[in-house]
C-alpha cells in the first residue's frame, strides 16, 4: 500500500521536512517496511512553503491513490486541505502544523494531529514565567502573522491568567525583519522585567543573537516557544543561546529508556541528533502503525485511530485527544553547554497529560 509524506523539499522549510522524513522512516525501517503488517510504498511530495505549492502537492497524492498522508509543515496549508482529505475519505495525519483550528471543536473525521497545537506550547509556560517575574512584567514579541500572534495570544491568556502584567506587545514583520535592534529599544524602554519570544528559521536566529549582543540577556530573562532553539536554530545560534528557557514537547535530552534508544537509532542512522519534527513524524508512523490493524481503507484507518490507546512516544506516553490531538507532556527546557555544544536540558514538566 502507499502512503503519502506531504513535507518541504524546497524552500525556508525544507530543513524541517528533511527531519520529519527522518523520522518516519526511521519507524518505518524499524517495522522491517510494515504498517499494520503491511508492506508499505512510501510517496513523497514537495510541500514547498506556501498553499500554492503545498495544496496542489496534496492533491497530486490524493490522485496517486494513497491510503493516507503523513506530514504538514505549514498551517495555511493544512487548513487549506483538510477539506479535500475529508471528501477523498484519505486520512492526513499533521505532524507539524500547529494552528489551534486544525483540530477544533469541529475537526473533521479524517483529520488527525501527531504533534504540537499552539494553545499548547506556548500556553504552557504562562504560567511559571508569572511566578518568576512577580510583581514584574513581561515583553511580548513575534513575527505579524498568524503563528506569531496565536503564540502570543496563547501565552497571554495563562501568564495574564496567572496574575502576570504585559509590559507591551510587538508583532514584527514576517519575513523581512533582519535588524531587531529597534524593537529591542522598544523592550528595553518598556520597563519590562523579562521577554517572552516566538520564532522559526533565520529570524530566530537573528532576534536571540541581536538580543545577547544588545545586551539585554544580562538584566532580561527570555522565555521563549522552543522552535527558537530547535535544531538548526540551536545549532547556529551556539553559546548565544545559552539561558534560554524554553517550552516544547521533546528534547533528545529526555532522560527515559525510550528516548535513550530512539536517540541512539536516529543518531546512528543520521549522524545527527533527533529533533522534535523527527519525533512527531516518527508518531505519526507508529499512529498508522497501530491504525493500519484495522484495515486500508479510509474509513477503516480512522476506526484505527479512534481505536488507539496510547502511543509509546519518545517523547513520552501519550493519546489523542476527542478533536484528534496529540496529548503530549510539555516540559520547561533550558539551553546549556554540555561539552562545548549548545543543548535542550529538560528542567521539568510544565503540564501533565
Amino acid at each position: 500500500m502507499d502512503i503519502g509524506l506531504l513535507v518541504p523539499q524546497s524552500g525556508v522549510y525544507a530543513p524541517i521536512g528533511e527531519d520529519m522524513e527522518q523520522g518516519f522512516r526511521l519507524c518505518l525501517d524499524q517495522a522491517e517496511g510494515q504498517l499494520g503488517g503491511r508492506d508499505v510504498n512510501v510517496v513523497v511530495a514537495d510541500e514547498g512553503e506556501s498553499p500554492d505549492t503545498g495544496v496542489p502537492a496534496a492533491q497530486g497524492l490524493l490522485e496517486d491513490g494513497v491510503s493516507a498522508v503523513v506530514g504538514v509543515v505549514s498551517s495555511a496549508v493544512a487548513l487549506g486541505v483538510q477539506d479535500a482529505f475529508t471528501e477523498a475519505q484519505v486520512p492526513l495525519v499533521v505532524a507539524n502544523a500547529g494552528a489551534n483550528a486544525i483540530t477544533g471543536p469541529d475537526v473533521s473525521d479524517f483529520v488527525w494531529r501527531s504533534s504540537h497545537r499552539i494553545e499548547d506550547v506556548s500556553g504552557s509556560i504562562g504560567a511559571y514565567v508569572a511566578e518568576q517575574v512577580g510583581e514584574g512584567s513581561v515583553f511580548v514579541i513575534a513575527p505579524d502573522y498568524a503563528a506569531g500572534r496565536e503564540h502570543a495570544a496563547a501565552f497571554r491568556k495563562t501568564f495574564e491568567g496567572a496574575g502576570g502584567t504585559v509590559a507591551g506587545e510587538v508583532f514584527t514583520p514576517f519575513g523581512q525583519t533582519e535588524n531587531f535592534q529597534p524593537f529591542l529599544s522598544q523592550i528595553e524602554q518598556s520597563g519590562a522585567s523579562a521577554v517572552y519570544a516566538f520564532f522559526g528559521g533565520s529570524e530566530a536566529v537573528s532576534f536571540a543573537r541581536q538580543y545577547n549582543s544588545f545586551g539585554l540577556s544580562q538584566n532580561l530573562p527570555l522565555f521563549a516557544a522552543g522552535f527558537v532553539t530547535e535544531g538548526g536554530e540551536l545549532e547556529a545560534l551556539g553559546q548565544d543561546a545559552e539561558g534560554i528557557q524554553n517550552v516544547l514537547h521533546y528534547s533528545p535530552q529526555l532522560d527515559t529508556p525510550e528516548n535513550q534508544k530512539f536517540v541512539e537509532a536516529y543518531t546512528a542512522a543520521y549522524e545527527e541528533p533527533p529533533t522534535v519534527y523527527s519525533v512527531q513524524a516518527y508518531d505519526a508512523c507508529q499512529s498508522l502503525d497501530q491504525a493500519l490493524e484495522v484495515g486500508t481503507s479510509g474509513p477503516e484507518i480512522v476506526e484505527g485511530l479512534e481505536g488507539i490507546d496510547t502511543i509509546p512516544s519518545p517523547a513520552g506516553e501519550w493519546s489523542y485527544t476527542d478533536t484528534h490531538q496529540a496529548s503530549y507532556t510539555y516540559y520547561l527546557r533550558e539551553v546549556q553547554m554540555q561539552d562545548g555544544q549548545p543543548v535542550n536540558a529538560i528542567i521539568r514538566p510544565l503540564t501533565e497529560q
